[in-house]
């Protein structure tokens, strides 16, 4: 059988006081030069536990600062041994710099992250322009005196050849709100039912999406167009009006100007209305209106 006495007490492991954290602690020399004789534990020694009055309690673990200090101290103390020669109010002069440097660089570092630009990948080049739509019902352009004696049929489609929109029309009413509805979708655009069919009297109202975070919308090129250039819109019977765009303009939206966008006017007219301006994250929506006006051609 083996040995069934009482088992004898395990050696505690101590780290040498410089070297407590570092392997090399194993390769340390004797000051002779020579390597330090292995210790060799002799069971019959047997030391008494002390019981008199001045018997110390056993400390307890050093704490997670002073461990973080004290091992800081050490690879300091090995790796830069010139900061020992310096003096401790230069040192401490020393690291409060560097520290008002660091904070210093964070700050300039966080101020241009927050007024660099927001979009970072190159935007699309613009569309190019794509042919004019010819319709296959004669007339193809409601001459503006037949406007108040022929009614014109619900638009269908939109063609903005010079920055190369072709989209279907769907409609568009109010919101509970009064304002108006967009389309859920940001590749078509919508007329606005309250408004006068394209090719009438009055201001017929068309609008879409400049962008979303899929991509740029159906109108996000509206903001290029310039006087002179020609927007087309198809109706279901077949025949097309044709428009002039006589202004683009941006508009702040608690300035909008209502009264020039859906108000009364003697003539055909269309207006075509997307956002545009800064992008106020907060509230996630533009400030601004994208709004192009056009006339009749006739």
């Amino acid at each position: 059988m083996g040995y069934s006495g009482a088992a004898a007490p395990a050696p505690e492991l101590t780290c040498l006081p410089d070297d407590w954290w570092d392997p090399a602690w194993l390769s340390v020399k004797s000051p002779d030069g020579s390597e330090p004789a292995p210790a060799v534990w002799d069971p019959t020694e047997v030391v008494a536990p002390a019981t008199g009055p001045e018997t110390q309690l056993e400390k307890p673990p050093p704490a997670w600062g002073q461990v973080l200090s004290t091992t800081l101290g050490l690879w300091t103390s090995r790796r830069l041994p010139w900061l020992r020669r310096v003096p401790r109010r230069r040192l401490a002069a020393l690291t409060l710099a560097a520290g008002l440097v660091a904070v210093a660089v964070g700050s300039t570092g966080l101020a241009a992250a927050a007024l660099s630009p927001q979009h970072t990948v190159p935007l699309p080049a613009r569309p190019s322009p794509i042919p004019a739509p010819t319709a296959p019902a004669a007339p193809a352009v409601l001459p503006a005196s037949l406007s108040t004696a022929q009614p014109a049929d619900r638009p269908v489609w939109l063609s903005i050849p010079v920055i190369g929109v072709r989209t279907s029309l769907v409609d568009l009413g109010l919101r509970a709100n009064g304002t108006l509805q967009v389309p859920s979708s940001t590749a078509v655009a919508g007329w606005y039912t309250g408004s006068p069919r394209p090719g009438t009297v009055g201001a017929a109202v068309i609008a879409g999406h400049v962008d979303s975070r899929s991509g740029l919308g159906i109108f996000y090129w509206l903001r290029d167009l310039r006087p002179g250039d020609r927007i087309y819109v198809g109706r279901a019977d077949g025949t097309m009006a044709v428009f002039t765009v006589t202004a683009v303009r941006k508009v702040a939206k608690d300035l909008f100007p209502t009264a020039a966008v859906y108000g009364p006017v003697p003539d055909p007219e269309l207006r075509l209305i997307t956002c545009g301006g800064v992008f106020d994250r907060s509230l996630g929506s533009y400030l601004s209106n994208i709004v192009v006006f056009a006339r009749l051609s006739g």
